[in-house]
């Protein structure tokens, strides 16, 4: 019989940086509803990726000194590295830089054009960088990003767009046929909200940059992110591509987990898109919370961002994983504190599962050598109520997993292991030892808790993949018996053979534990910055007079050219606001002569003129020397400042 299928996707992560704790939670929300899936029988698709290409990176790249794929290589490297360390199970990553990608957007694109939902226009708007998106005035909150909060620019330029605003009556009536297309339900009312303030097309191409795909019949033109990363999604199946061909076995997707700061793009633009190609639609969007750091969200732009590596060196692994699933519902924003994760793993994973394995098999061990026998008594009430309850548990589990409630789903797990870890209270294996008669109750008693721990050690499969896999190896379960289809109570062995193992996870100390952090965070702080000893120490003090006459000037840097025969200079041509002059700087090494035109500086204009080379000098430009190489970043004024301008 043909499995059924599920395909799930993560978004694809914009690498202009190493990830953060706040990523991490969707790819192991992710990763273990893929795995409960494969667990469940289905034959599983999980995805994920990165999202390469735009201004942001070109930028950072052009800051780095090195190429943007470069530039992305490297991050990529670390992003995959981290994938692993947290035991992802993806079984494919996308990148948006991939050749087979690349083909298959500029065959989208041209689709979406010849069917004249893709047009060229003219675009004028609001632009913020950092996030790649224009803005309309309407759309600002106080005058800046809506999504970021930073300020915004007037931009206008060619592009290419797609006619979103026709999708708009569908999209809403896809709302409305179908309620379960957008969860939670308050996406769906911020959705209907953002449509009825009345939907824009949309800019898909750029001229501004470089680094993206060519519009094939029209190359100065790049395809800007929505048709590039929103696709990847069906590209990643093969669609207009022969990298793979398993599209219409997965497509349409089963869900789409993403943050609930995206879920616009997703539960928007891109089944506009796909109307606008005749596809199916996915089945699921569904927009999660964020992992709320002081307040505010984790960003790496505020620099408030937890390491996961870090983390998972410290505590280990699963106990990460557990703790991003279990502490707050999925659907909504969490506050992420060392306190919270502390006692977390000390109440739950410490104090109950740890001890119930390390009770049970050490009782085994001393009871009865490790093996249990086979002459038992018959169960009696207090039995069948725990019997009852582990029966019942598979059941509850998946009714909340088929809901993405990791959270209940793990209370459901951890329902049956307060309760087993009563009933050894309430049966009392070391009073029962002290008759020889007691043995057979003695071992229904052991039996029950060993069957109970297999029944949790496999639903915690998908949660805890190491962790579930040790306690299974130590309550001697083998085969068949670690399988979700042996969940129902009785499918252990009648006869296992238990081991003493590891410590599955120690008690920690809070005081000496969030003293150390505190440490630690105080010695990460004064590594990043640079203490008094590593600054320049002050020059000789001057008088308001002495300052007052040098003077400093704004101008525009209209042509830069390198200096014959100096491999370190470059000869810069400037708008003074009093009719131009040149200056030369050793600035050759940090920048090349693109980097500069165009940009304004600020100069010391009343310095004595000097040559260079044979290359008179009529000024010097401000810079500074940052890192521990001493690397030279020259002083860029904004724009909006008029050539000529005191600086004072």
């Amino acid at each position: 019989m043909e499995k059924k299928t599920f395909y799930i996707t993560t978004p694809i992560y914009y690498p202009s940086d190493n990830l953060h704790i706040g990523h991490s939670y969707c790819t192991v929300a992710t990763d273990t509803m893929a795995r409960y899936k494969r667990m469940a029988g289905y034959d599983v698709m999980f995805l994920t990726g990165t999202d390469e290409h735009g201004l942001k990176i070109e930028q950072k790249a052009k800051e780095k000194g090195v190429t943007p794929q470069q530039f992305v290589d490297e991050i990529v490297i670390g992003i995959k590295d981290l994938w692993k360390t947290m035991n992802i199970s993806n079984d494919r990553f996308i990148r948006t830089t991939d050749d087979y990608h690349i083909e298959s957007v500029k065959k989208i694109f041209k689709e979406l054009y010849e069917k004249g939902d893709i047009y060229k226009g003219s675009y004028k708007g609001k632009y913020c960088t950092p996030c790649e998106s224009f803005w309309t005035e309407s759309q600002l909150v106080d005058g800046k990003c809506p999504d970021c909060g930073r300020p915004v620019q007037d931009a206008e330029e060619e592009a290419y767009f797609f006619r979103l605003s026709k999708y708009a009556d569908k999209i809403l009536k896809l709302y409305e046929e179908n309620p379960e297309f957008l969860t939670p339900v308050s996406r769906v009312n911020e959705m209907k909200a953002f449509i009825n303030q009345g939907l824009e097309d949309l800019c898909v191409s750029r001229t501004s940059f470089t680094w993206g795909i060519p519009v094939e019949f029209d190359p100065k033109h790049v395809v800007y992110v929505w048709v590039d990363a929103l696709t990847n999604y069906i590209t990643a199946l093969g669609y207009g591509n022969d990298k793979y061909n398993d599209y219409d076995k997965f497509w349409p997707a089963d869900v789409h987990f993403v943050g609930k700061e995206i879920v616009r793009f997703h539960a928007v633009i891109w089944p506009a898109i796909l109307m606008a190609l005749d596809l199916p639609l996915p089945k699921k969007v569904f927009g999660h919370g964020w992992l709320l750091i002081d307040g505010g969200k984790m960003s790496k732009s505020k620099g408030n961002v937890v390491d996961p590596v870090t983390l998972c060196s410290r505590y280990g692994v699963d106990a990460i994983r557990y703790f991003l699933l279990r502490e707050f519902p999925f659907g909504t924003d969490g506050s992420f504190t060392n306190e919270a994760l502390i006692t977390r793993i000390n109440s739950d994973l410490a104090n109950d599962i740890g001890n119930l394995v390390s009770r049970t098999t050490a009782m085994v061990i001393k009871y009865f050598g490790g093996t249990l026998p086979t002459d038992r008594c018959a169960d009696n009430d207090l039995d069948a109520d725990i019997i009852n309850m582990a029966n019942e548990l598979p059941q509850r589990y998946s009714e909340q997993m088929e809901k993405f409630a990791f959270q209940n789903a793990l209370m459901e797990i951890f329902k049956l292991i307060s309760r087993a870890n009563k009933y050894i209270d309430e049966t009392a294996p070391w009073v029962l030892i002290k008759d020889e008669s007691n043995k057979p109750r003695l071992a229904s008693v052991m039996y029950n808790l060993l069957e109970c721990i297999r029944i949790c050690g496999i639903l915690l499969k998908p949660f805890m993949p190491d962790t579930a896999e040790k306690i299974l190896d130590m309550i001697g379960a083998t085969g068949d018996e670690r399988e979700w289809e042996n969940r129902d109570f009785g499918g252990l062995s009648k006869t296992p053979t238990v081991t003493k193992g590891e410590n599955l996870f120690p008690r920690i100390d809070m005081e000496k534990e969030l003293q150390e952090l505190a440490k630690q965070k105080e010695e990460k702080i004064q590594t990043n910055n640079t203490t008094k000893a590593d600054v320049d120490p002050l020059c000789e003090t001057i008088k308001l007079d002495t300052f007052e006459k040098t003077d400093l000037r704004v101008c525009k840097v209209v042509d830069c050219t390198p200096v014959p025969k100096a491999k370190k200079l470059l000869l810069l041509k400037l708008d003074d606001g009093m009719g131009g002059r040149q200056i030369v700087s050793s600035i050759a090494k940090y920048y090349k002569p693109e980097d500069l035109i165009g940009k304004k500086i600020i100069i010391i204009a009343n310095l004595a003129p000097a040559k260079f080379c044979g290359v008179e000098s009529q000024g010097m430009l401000l810079a500074g020397d940052v890192g521990t190489e001493g690397e030279c970043k020259v002083i860029f004024v904004d724009d909006a400042v008029e050539c000529g301008t005191r600086i004072h």
